[in-house]
């Protein structure tokens, strides 16, 4: 399956992924998460460019980064110096960055930045998919104006460029919340995460994408799981590209910290 990396960037219809990102000393700790990014890089071609939507990065109006050196970004507290030294030098693509704003409505409704960069919800999952940081990265914000369906239709807008070589990926948690979070390491899972990952799983598996777009109905664990929402809405773009009859592959199916789900989807 290493071969595949070596493929041809441009001529094959490229896998989507939604990535549970957790705890980021996924970025330099061995674990079953990060091992788990290792190989899903190993089964995919390798890609032009990624574009990432983040749950780090959330703006009033859409917005896409476009310069060329996006800085590495450590939005996070309280972790050990060795996280905060690390860097992640990906090249940026502003030709990508411009393909996006023409995809999502032109320069007048989504705004080009270039003072953001990667934060870690896309750099601490990268860094243990493409170590040798050569593969260029854009990241597309989060616009907080939108609902979870206008979620699901940017997501869609964005199709054509999965037959441009554009690995795009979502990086959040299906489930994530720190209310009911337990640190101790042998914590055991709130009753309710279970419940909610099956449902998300099915409706992924079986294209109910109603599902995924108000999961509400389902009651209280969709309310404890999505009571942060940004973590949430970049499945919604992956939802969104979902095309019928594509396979779907399910793993790190584990749940940090009692309270944070670490599933990963690839489809196609």
């Amino acid at each position: 399956m290493r071969a595949l990396i070596h493929m041809a960037e441009n001529d094959i219809h490229m896998p989507i992924l939604f990535v549970g990102h957790g705890n980021p000393m996924n970025a330099i700790e061995d674990s079953t998460y990060s091992r788990g990014w290792e190989q899903i890089a190993t089964e995919i071609p390798r890609p032009k460019a990624v574009l990432c939507i983040s749950a780090h990065w959330e703006t009033e109006g859409p917005a896409v980064i476009g310069n060329e050196s996006p800085r590495t970004i450590h939005d996070f507290g309280g972790f050990p110096k060795a996280l905060y030294e690390v860097e992640y030098p990906a090249p940026g693509d502003p030709a990508l960055a411009a393909r996006v704003q023409d995809l999502l409505g032109g320069s007048d409704a989504i705004t080009l930045y270039t003072e953001w960069g990667l934060d870690h919800g896309t750099w601490s999952v990268l860094r243990r998919m493409y170590p040798d940081a050569s593969v260029p990265v854009i990241q597309l914000s989060l616009d907080i104006t939108l609902s979870f369906p206008q979620h699901y239709q940017f997501g869609k807008l964005l199709a054509p460029l999965r037959d441009e070589g554009i690995l795009i990926v979502g990086s959040g948690n299906i489930v994530h919340s720190f209310y009911h979070a337990d640190p101790r390491s042998n914590a055991v899972p709130q009753p309710w995460v279970g419940e909610f990952v099956e449902f998300i799983k099915e409706a992924v598996q079986d294209m109910r994408h109603e599902r995924i777009q108000d999961p509400f109905p389902l009651g209280r664990s969709a309310r404890n799981a999505i009571n942060s929402a940004e973590h949430y809405k970049p499945l919604l773009y992956v939802a969104g590209l979902q095309e019928h009859g594509e396979s779907v592959t399910f793993y790190n199916d584990g749940v940090d910290m009692a309270a944070f789900s670490m599933l990963c989807v690839k489809i196609g």
